[in-house]
């Protein structure tokens, strides 16, 4: 049966800041078709703001509009489709905006490439099989990242999911389906520091901050920030981290690393971090630049120090894998996700806390449903 949600639709691509006046999200009332074979209806309860939502607002990365954004969102299982499901009604299930169908030969890498029949639906603003759930006026809304996460429900694909029990709050257990996936991934599964060693993380964002929380669970680990907004800094202090340093005070420094994570999706950010990893250590890049950004940088360096330059996408993570693991270190009081929220909003605020993002003045605002 089909029901009616309300949720942020992106009307068009590409509208001027601040976002606040030129309102390229529309919070409107839809239509959502049930959901089909191995597809789950989910109440929305938590849905997190990130970098990857403002890229598609602004035009770094184009996809088919209307689209109903959210990728990052936690919820409950109302609804299962024909066939049944693994999972329950009353399940509570973090989303995650890569589906992994697990057969083709990109899932055969254990998170190092991305699932080539997820990315294609993503890219098409579908669900994984081609599918599209969403309607207004009896026209279709495309899906973001197969998920759809800025609305009170979503028809999502089984592999789009990892239930987590109810323990988890929503607000939690939404970060952990991108924030701490991408930027927690990009530690445990790349750069995987060994003790006596430091991790660097240029990017004090969410994704940059969920890197420096994880990194900051290892033992006998020292752990740098190095981001140009002093209050990202005064934060990352407040939170413990070993230091943090401007660019210009890091460059001043000499800081070295031997593990360096890139989380702002900008050129001369990876720039910078090429320049603090130590001989042997490794550069991991997990931000998404502009598809025309280029870097310049020493191939001798690489050979002669025997440094590597690595890209992470959503933090190399098998996320049924990994989700898991991230809770354990919550639950252990080892991963503080709380630490990551700047502020929790309405869904009705969604403009003005895009340009909030734009403006590098959160690390992740979260729209709480109820």
């Amino acid at each position: 049966m089909t029901i009616t949600i309300r949720g942020a639709v992106l009307e068009e691509i590409g509208r001027p800041g601040p976002f606040a006046e030129s309102t390229p999200l529309t919070v409107t009332d839809l239509e959502l078709a049930p959901p089909g074979p191995d597809e789950l209806l989910v109440r929305i309860e938590a849905a997190g703001l990130c970098h990857s939502d403002l890229s598609v607002v602004d035009g770094n990365r184009m996809r088919p509009v209307p689209m109903l954004l959210g990728h990052e969102a936690a919820g409950v299982v109302e609804e299962v489709g024909p066939g049944g499901s693994d999972l329950a009604v009353g399940q509570r299930v973090v989303m995650t905006f890569l589906p992994r169908c697990g057969q083709c030969t990109a899932c055969a890498t254990d998170g190092l490439t991305p699932c080539e029949p997820g990315s294609a639906a993503n890219a098409a603003g579908t669900l994984m099989h081609g599918d599209i759930r969403l309607r207004r006026g009896g026209e279709p809304v495309f899906h973001h990242l197969g998920v759809s996460g800025f609305a009170t429900h979503a028809v999502v694909d089984r592999h789009s999911v990892v239930p987590v029990d109810d323990e988890v709050p929503p607000v939690v257990a939404s970060l952990l389906g991108c924030a701490v996936l991408t930027g927690g991934g990009a530690v445990l599964n790349v750069g995987r520091p060994k003790p006596g060693q430091t991790v660097a993380i240029v990017g004090l964002g969410g994704v940059g901050m969920a890197a420096m929380i994880t990194a900051q669970s290892y033992d006998d680990v020292k752990v740098i920030g190095i981001d140009r907004l002093e209050d990202k800094l005064e934060r990352a202090r407040a939170m413990g981290i070993n230091a943090a340093y401007t660019p210009e005070e890091a460059a001043e420094r000499d800081v070295k690393a031997e593990v360096v994570i890139e989380a702002v999706g900008h050129a001369s950010a990876l720039e910078t971090a090429i320049v603090h990893t130590a001989p042997g250590g490794r550069t991991i890049t997990v931000g998404l630049p502009r598809p025309d950004a280029r870097i310049s940088v020493s191939p001798l360096s690489l050979v002669a120090e025997g440094r590597s330059l690595i890209g992470s996408y959503l933090g190399s993570a098998v996320p049924a894998r990994d989700i898991p693991r991230f809770v354990s270190l919550w639950r252990d009081g080892r991963l503080p996700v709380e630490t990551l929220v700047s502020s929790t909003i309405p869904l009705e605020e969604i403009n003005s806390a895009m340009d909030r993002l734009a403006e590098g003045k959160a690390v992740r605002q979260v729209i709480e449903f109820g």
